[in-house]
């Protein structure tokens, strides 16, 4: 066990959550409060994972593409996966899998990244230029050509923004405010989408730029509408006023923490997926590396979103 803080604050203890598996790019934990179980991905490690905290029972399904991203569908024991080359429809607890949509306008050598069921019922997906291999190892990036996207429960594909974005990261929404915090890492930045979105190309604002503590990856919400942030090698999670500005870091023991969400009873843990990727070997001997953590942070977080299929 270990402890975390925000700031000089002690808010509880820290742990990994799954025994079973390290990760070498987790991302994407969304908690299903039907079932009382956690999905999260492995991009680079191509699989679905999945845990079941009151038992400690874990399990992973291979997938053939790097999967991106998973939101939970409005039918019981569906989800819908971003993969690398499109979206498909997941039986879960199977290795049966459904081609759904497919994005033609971005351009060659983009692939599917960040993504996340928004309050409207919709799956909506960020992408970038790819930075993987086929074999998984990393590749350079010359240009920043992703986007985001709508992806509606009848299939549908509609475009939100221009091909600005470098490494396309963030989905969250809150509501109470109109708005909607969408975030490019390359540019440590996050945006601000006015929120019910209009028709048209949506016009963003900056809403939050922070350089220091690594770079911003995925984010998760509270009920108080503050905003948890992700840093990639920077071992914490920065917590966010509604208005952008920063209240609290949530230091933790690995260096690539890669997303949260919250889950458990009332949905007052929060889940913390990390990446083993660009590490040192030294580095891996730290177990918490790769590892999904879970951690008592004192507050709670709203229902997940569901795809309304």
């Amino acid at each position: 066990m270990w402890t975390c803080r925000i700031g000089s604050d002690c808010v509880g203890d820290v742990s990994i959550a799954c025994e079973a598996y390290r990760t070498i790019v987790g991302e994407s934990p969304v908690w299903d409060d039907r079932t009382g179980v956690l999905y999260w991905v492995d991009i680079v490690g191509k699989s679905i994972l999945a845990l079941d905290p009151m038992t400690g029972k874990a399990n992973a399904w291979e997938t053939e593409d790097f999967p991106t991203a998973i939101g939970l569908c409005k039918t019981d024991g569906k989800a819908v996966v971003a993969f690398a080359g499109g979206v498909s429809t997941w039986e879960i607890g199977t290795d049966r899998l459904a081609p759904f949509a497919t994005i033609d306008d971005d351009p060659d050598g983009n692939r599917l990244n960040e993504g996340a069921i928004g309050p409207d019922g919709a799956f909506w997906i960020g992408t970038m230029q790819t930075n993987l291999n086929p074999d998984g190892s990393m590749r350079e990036m010359d240009r920043s050509s992703g986007a985001l996207y709508r992806i509606a429960p009848d299939g549908t594909v509609r475009r939100m923004t221009e091909h600005i974005f470098g490494i396309s990261n963030t989905l969250v929404w809150d509501e109470a405010r109109g708005q909607m915090i969408f975030g490019d890492t390359l540019r440590q930045t996050l945006f601000r989408m006015i929120w019910p979105v209009g028709e048209g190309m949506q016009a963003l604002e900056e809403w939050a730029v922070t350089t220091g503590h690594g770079s911003p990856d995925g984010s998760c919400i509270d009920d108080d509408g503050c905003v948890w942030n992700a840093r990639y090698a920077g071992g914490r999670v920065i917590r966010h006023n509604p208005d952008g500005s920063v209240i609290g870091q949530l230091e933790l023991p690995a260096t690539n923490i890669t997303a949260c969400a919250f889950g458990g009873e009332d949905r007052r843990t929060l889940y913390v997926t990390t990446a083993t990727n660009q590490l040192s070997e030294a580095a891996l001997a730290n177990p918490h590396e790769g590892a999904l953590l879970a951690a008592d942070v004192g507050v709670a977080g709203p229902k997940t979103y569901r795809f309304e299929i």
